[in-house]
């Protein structure tokens, strides 16, 4: 049951979630990456560029300063440049390692005759030749650095699968038991676990030990990893928040290296909640596999004991379980010592959902006449996670529609949905329509004229899901025991709507296969289990057997095939007899079964006012 509300605000202005920004040292090598690139490339440009086309020899450029065609001499290293007279431009290439003006003495021609220009700062060019020295070396260098850098990432990887990947919140404060709605007795029961984390020494004085761990069991919903972080809430400590199936890896001996892990994370904050979901994913009975003792998930177990084991009386670090699978867990586990408390997190009762309601309510805008007392009586058999989907889904609806406000009709739609699932569009004859219809009336009445039954409360042949219609009989209040009055009643109630089709049509469908299933079921346990037959109080249901290790298997029926005889007839006597009151009963109200059926033919769906006002119940 989702009891518990995180008040966490959003920002409405917010709508994507931002991409997380590389690292610095990441952004930083890139940029270094691409540069080197760049100026290697730049590098080889210059360097391999091909020779300007108007070049010349040096002994032709020689023979033109001596004929005195040359106007103008400029030096610029190992490059010579000549402009003529007549403008045109020529380029020719010393000899290395010898100036220019040797080379015009040793020809004949004096430097003084021409006008010579010498200028070997050709910045583009030492720059390029510095790029194509050491641009290779850094780019080389930097390759095998992110080589070594990613080989080292890989094996430190390697040897991080034994770390614990549970999630570790230092502040959690969010989630207290003011925000958990009912489990007043689940409340004081973890109360004291949070005075034990506050206050250790006044139970120390009185020799009183901590408790080492507190076991959560309950139905799917019923807000187990809620309960206990309001816990780690309420204590003000370190909470780790680890999944059963977070300690298995294909490695074995992964799951044992985490488990010591996380206790050892533990240990250093001190004082500390952990908390771990699914429990029965490590903690199912040992010795049961293929190769007992041997499995990783055994080996997980066996560490977990120890580590349980190993929490000395001073240290105030408790670990906290959940499960909805408590009858497999290991005796081992279970035992005091290890885990000293069991509390249990049942489906919420009728006040319990009032307040549920109330409390997801908050933030939405609801209508000012929705009464939550009947909401909360037509939720019977919903966990506080169901009962946040409906009034979301009643949220949805309403917005679907654009509407401003949330109202009756969204909540009772929604309650429909999450329970039945969503109307369905389907073409259906005027044949199955009317069959449908007489199939539903004949619930309804037999409901209405049938000793201690719920109220009918709404009547429908929309269909949902796989079903072509539905009668909803809300119980009036939750109740813990069952008369065998009414039990056979709600087998009578079953039958109703075949009851109805062989007495209108003379035929039968397949419509009632699932009220078949159910009502057998049902007279099932009235025989095998509850006593409820002519056999006599006597229990015939397969057995759960502990042997003298703990370990629990389910031993088949003993009995013999003479009584199995007599249970399956008694079996058969209560559902025929319960079909012949169904049958019973539509013959004595025909005409009411004719109004209710013909109204639902025209309306689809009856409340349970206009039901009531059709049927004309007696005083």
């Amino acid at each position: 049951m989702l009891r518990i509300k995180l008040n966490l605000k959003k920002n409405p202005k917010t709508k994507q979630t931002k991409k997380a920004k590389p690292s610095l040292l990441k952004r930083l090598g890139r940029g270094v990456l691409i540069t080197l690139l760049v100026l290697y490339v730049l590098s080889v440009i210059a360097t391999f560029s091909g020779p300007p086309v108007d070049e010349i020899s040096l002994s032709q450029s020689l023979e033109k300063i001596k004929a005195g065609e040359v106007e103008e001499v400029t030096v610029i290293d190992n490059r010579i440049q000549l402009k003529l007279h007549d403008g045109e431009t020529l380029f020719t290439q010393k000899e290395t390692n010898i100036s220019f003006t040797e080379t015009l003495k040793s020809s004949g021609i004096d430097p003084a005759d021409i006008d010579l220009k010498i200028n070997n700062q050709d910045l583009f060019k030492i720059v390029a030749d510095l790029i194509g020295t050491f641009a290779p070396l850094a780019l080389t260098g930097f390759i095998f650095w992110f080589i070594f850098k990613q080989a080292g990432k890989a094996q430190s990887n390697l040897f991080s699968f034994g770390k614990s990947k549970a999630r570790f919140f230092r502040k959690n404060g969010k989630a207290t038991f003011s925000h958990v709605a009912g489990l007043e007795e689940a409340k004081e029961e973890l109360k004291e676990v949070v005075d034990f984390l506050q206050n250790p020494d006044k139970y120390r004085k009185m020799g009183a030990r901590t408790p080492k761990g507190v076991l959560l069991i309950g139905p799917s919903g019923t807000g187990k990893t809620l309960m206990a972080r309001a816990v780690a809430g309420e204590a003000k400590v370190p909470f780790l928040h680890m999944a059963g199936s977070e300690f298995m890896e294909m490695l074995v001996g992964i799951g044992a290296s985490r488990v010591r892990d996380l206790f050892s994370t533990a240990r250093k904050a001190k004082k500390a909640i952990i908390f771990i979901d699914e429990l029965d994913a490590i903690g199912a009975v040992r010795g049961l596999g293929a190769t007992p003792g041997h499995g990783e998930r055994e080996q997980t177990l066996n560490q977990l004991l120890v580590e349980m084991d190993g929490l000395e009386p001073n240290e105030t670090i408790i670990l906290l379980a959940a499960t909805n699978r408590p009858d497999i867990l290991d005796p081992a586990l279970t035992r005091p010592g290890r885990f000293d408390r069991t509390i249990s997190l049942s489906l919420p009762d009728l006040e319990e959902r009032i307040e549920i309601l109330k409390l997801h309510a908050k933030g939405k805008p609801f209508v000012k006449n929705v009464s939550w007392k009947n909401v909360a009586r037509r939720t019977v058999g919903f966990s506080g996670a169901d009962l946040e989907n409906m009034l979301n889904e009643a949220a949805i609806l309403a917005a679907r529609t654009s509407k401003t406000t949330i109202g009756n009709a969204e909540v009772d739609e929604a309650s429909i949905k999450v329970r039945l699932g969503p109307q369905k569009k389907r073409l259906v004859s005027e044949e199955e329509r009317r069959i449908s219809a007489y199939h539903e009336a004949g619930h309804a009445i037999v409901n209405f004229f049938s000793p201690k039954t719920n109220p009918v409360e709404k009547i429908s042949i929309v269909s949902r899901g796989i079903a072509a219609g539905y009668t909803f009989t809300p119980p009036e209040k939750d109740r813990l025991l069952e008369e065998s009055t009414r039990i056979l009643s709600q087998i009578a109630v079953l039958m109703g709507g075949r009851a109805a089709e062989e007495t209108v049509f003379k035929e039968k469908t397949t419509g009632a296969a699932a009220d078949i299933r159910q009502a057998t079921a049902i007279a099932r346990q009235m025989v095998v289990k509850y006593g409820m037959s002519s056999l006599g109080p006597i229990y015939f249901a397969p057995q759960v057997d502990i042997t003298e290790w703990g370990q629990s298997f389910i031993r088949p029926e003993e009995i013999s095939p003479e009584t199995q005889t007599k249970v399956d007839l008694e079996i058969r006597k209560i559902v025929e007899s319960q079909y012949l009151e169904a049958k019973t009963i539509l013959g004595k109200h025909r005409k009411e079964l004719d109004l209710v059926a013909e109204r639902l033919l025209e309306k689809e769906t009856l409340e349970r006012n206009e039901f009531e006002r059709l049927v004309q119940k007696p005083a």
